[in-house]
């Protein structure tokens, strides 16, 4: 299970028919965290999250994974990749060709910085750990609609092609910011 955003009785209905292994947290953002407590003491299964947004959860995860790391359960594992720039330890998880991103990138653009140090981090991370996967692979955002990987170059090709204000941050578009 990735994140505990929030309807823990939801989330657990979900889950019924299923034997989850882990909680893997994208990032250290309420949103993303609001059901974790209740899911945690539910299931008891081991949180996983990296050590830059272990200490703004509201549990402390037992797993602290690391870049490139491999989470296995039965037959499938799943790809960490360390995607700084939303926050520290954000985390985006890479399976087959499928991506669940968390606030990494979303259909259009990066997610939401804080500073344009952060823009920076954030498209450094993009463009060095999701961009170098295959281009048909599918991008599940924590947020709205999934996208595709190489609709995601191909306008982010355009916004790197013409001058950007160097004090650019926060909600940024590809085609439009």
């Amino acid at each position: 299970m990735v994140d505990a955003p929030a309807e823990a009785s939801e989330i657990l209905k979900a889950l019924e028919e299923t034997n989850p292994k882990y909680i893997l947290i994208t990032h250290n953002h309420m949103d993303h965290l609001g059901a974790l407590p209740e899911i945690k003491s539910k299931l008891r299964i081991p949180i996983g999250a990296h050590r830059m947004d272990a200490k703004g959860l509201p549990l402390r995860p037992e797993i602290l994974l690391e870049d490139g790391e491999k989470v296995s359960f039965g037959n499938t594992s799943l790809k960490v990749l360390h995607t700084p720039g939303h926050t520290p330890g954000s985390l985006c998880f890479w399976v087959g060709n499928h991506l669940i991103s968390g606030d990494t990138i979303f259909p259009g653009g990066p997610g939401r910085t804080k500073s344009p140090t952060d823009l920076k981090l954030i498209i450094e991370s993009i463009t060095s750990k999701i961009f170098v996967l295959p281009d048909d692979t599918a991008i599940y955002p924590g947020h709205g609609d999934s996208t595709i990987l190489r609709i995601e170059k191909k306008e982010f090709s355009i916004f790197s092609s013409r001058p950007n204000d160097p004090n650019l941050f926060g909600d940024v578009l590809w085609l439009s910011s």
